[in-house]
């Protein structure tokens, strides 16, 4: 159902990072590692919360609660990852980036990871989708047909708000699993929707404002945003540059099209997080995560910021139904 959403996305309540008292019940604990900082993920947190809550398990009565953030510096990721082991949960629930320092620290850890990106079978987390096998199970962002099919939807839908597009600068670095995913299926479906992709060299969060001049330079009239965690987690830092331009901009997560890009569309992660919360309750109550089958996206938004098109004189066509429109 199509909803607007105004900018009243403040206040957002700073997540306390140390873990409930667990004294006198010696509760089992649900412990969750995040790349970004408490603000971004927020919503995200609440709901693996939520997900918990939804089969009948309250905290600080069934279980408890602890988190880590790495505010964006994914070199914190093992020693957060230790420093929760320490605790001895029963379960461990991570996304992106930290999914992998969980999976290399302490690989003996119970853990469901959650909008995985990539291939868990390739990143040893599972050996099948139906039966992971060993401590790790999760979700995947991406649904039947994987990064490929998701980029076709998403770019067909960029190309109705920019039907003239014709070079796409495209902005991720050369280290990211799904940057590089991503980059290949834009080069798949480019050529269905008659644009090209300008590729300029990234490398860290400094090479940014370079390589949006080096996209411009060749000719892009549109950037495209990766997903990867380093982008993602520096949202506050990156942002300005992306938007400095002034030119349309596309990427992935609600988040990026809440901020300011001019449209996003990815699997819907906030589901994601409820079920991973979900999966961490079964584990709580006996079942294996080997056991669990990896589950795939089921839910999509399409976020359109209409502030942003105004400002960039672009008409939102009445048949492009956003998911959630950003005035």
């Amino acid at each position: 159902m199509r909803r607007r959403l105004f900018s009243q996305l403040s206040g957002v309540a700073i997540l306390a990072l140390a873990p409930p008292a667990r004294a006198q019940k010696d509760l089992p604990l649900v412990a969750v590692l995040v790349p970004g900082n408490a603000r971004l993920a927020a919503d995200r947190v609440a709901a693996i919360r939520g997900g918990l809550r939804e089969v009948g398990l309250a905290e600080d009565v069934n279980y408890a609660f602890a988190l880590r953030f790495a505010d964006g510096v994914f070199d914190r990721l093992p020693g957060l990852a230790l420093e929760l082991a320490a605790l001895k949960p029963r379960v461990i629930v991570a996304s992106a980036a930290a999914a992998l320092a969980v999976h290399k620290t302490v690989p003996d850890l119970p853990m469901v990871f959650t909008s995985y990106a990539g291939d868990p079978i390739k990143a040893g987390f599972a050996e099948s989708y139906v039966r992971p096998g060993g401590n790790t199970t999760g979700n995947v962002m991406n649904a039947v047909g994987g990064e490929e099919t998701l980029t076709q939807k998403r770019m067909g839908l960029f190309k109705q708000l920019v039907p003239d597009l014709k070079r796409l600068g495209f902005i991720g670095t050369t280290t990211s699993i799904l940057a590089v995913a991503e980059l290949e299926a834009l080069r798949h479906v480019a050529g269905h929707f008659g644009f090209e992709i300008v590729r300029a060299d990234l490398q860290g969060l400094d090479d940014v404002e370079s390589a949006v001049r080096t996209s411009l330079r060749e000719g892009a009239d549109a950037l495209y945003v990766s997903g990867e965690p380093l982008l993602y987690n520096n949202m506050a830092r990156v942002l300005p540059v992306l938007m400095a331009p002034g030119k349309p901009t596309v990427g992935t997560y609600p988040e990026w099209g809440r901020a300011g890009l001019l449209m996003t569309y990815s699997a819907d992660l906030l589901d994601d997080f409820r079920r991973a919360g979900i999966y961490a309750a079964k584990i709580l109550g006996g079942e294996k995560p080997g056991d669990l089958p990896i589950e795939q996206a089921s839910k999509f938004v399409l976020v359109v910021n209409a502030r942003t098109a105004k400002q960039l004189g672009i008409a939102v066509p009445p048949t492009l139904l956003a998911d959630e429109v950003i005035e």
